[in-house]
């Protein structure tokens, strides 16, 4: 479930967002702020994923608004100016509603939010009282599968996605390569090639330019073969 609030002085605006919204069953609406200023004063006592932010409000103007916040929550910019635009996607907004907008047209802008939250893969460490067991959460298939670091042979760049082969299956993630070169950067892992991550402990043997992990042969890249180099 995502929570989100509207910022507009004009109450038709929120009964349009709230009617399209209460149609779309993974968001809720948590409050409504009439200006910047009741929006001010309600994130700095709660914590919502996303915001439908109006542009031209009294006292302090949306984008203005935007600007003071260190760590704003994803935008949705709702306006009937365009030319406003181009500086709501520098503060990076996730997407810019121009009035007066159809429901499919939101649709589309609540996707991109879903899409940001979907993406986000989550590391941690499990204590078992006897050892730490370090897991993340992947997004694939439109599940979020928990897996231990343990049982990963490799990971391959499939576009702007990923497959993970583990002991027994392969998933495909939401990420792309580079999300996972920063997670993993823990000295169990290592990038041998642009498109493969593989796991050092897996390693069965190297022979040329390929490394042998159980059944599977994984190419050596040139730009990366100093980091295998270190390994001998």
């Amino acid at each position: 479930m995502l929570n989100f609030i509207i910022v507009d002085d004009e109450p038709l605006a929120h009964e349009i967002i709230e009617e399209f919204c209460s149609m779309i069953p993974h968001i809720e609406l948590k409050h409504h702020c009439y200006n910047a200023m009741e929006a001010m004063e309600y994130l700095n006592k709660n914590t919502v994923d996303f915001m439908f932010l109006d542009i031209n409000m009294p006292k302090l103007k949306g984008l203005d608004f935007l600007k003071t916040m260190s760590n704003p929550p994803k935008t949705i910019v709702t306006t009937a100016y365009k030319e406003y635009a181009l500086e709501g996607f520098e503060l990076n907004v996730v997407d810019y509603l121009l009035k007066p907008f159809s429901f499919d047209r939101l649709v589309k802008a609540i996707n991109k939010i879903s899409d940001l939250q979907a993406s986000k893969t989550i590391i941690k460490e499990v204590s078992n009282g006897y050892s730490n067991q370090l897991t993340i959460f992947v997004k694939g298939d439109k599940k979020h599968h928990q897996i231990d670091l343990n049982n990963l042979l490799y990971i391959e760049a499939y576009g702007n996605y990923t497959k993970l082969y583990l002991k027994d299956e392969m998933i495909v993630s939401h990420e792309k390569i580079s999300q996972y070169e920063a997670i993993l950067a823990n000295g169990k892992f290592l990038r041998v090639h642009k498109s493969f991550i593989v796991a050092i402990d897996k390693i069965k043997f190297i022979e040329g330019n390929r490394i042998i992990i159980e059944e599977h042969k994984i190419p050596i890249g040139q730009t990366y073969k100093s980091n295998v180099n270190n390994l001998l």
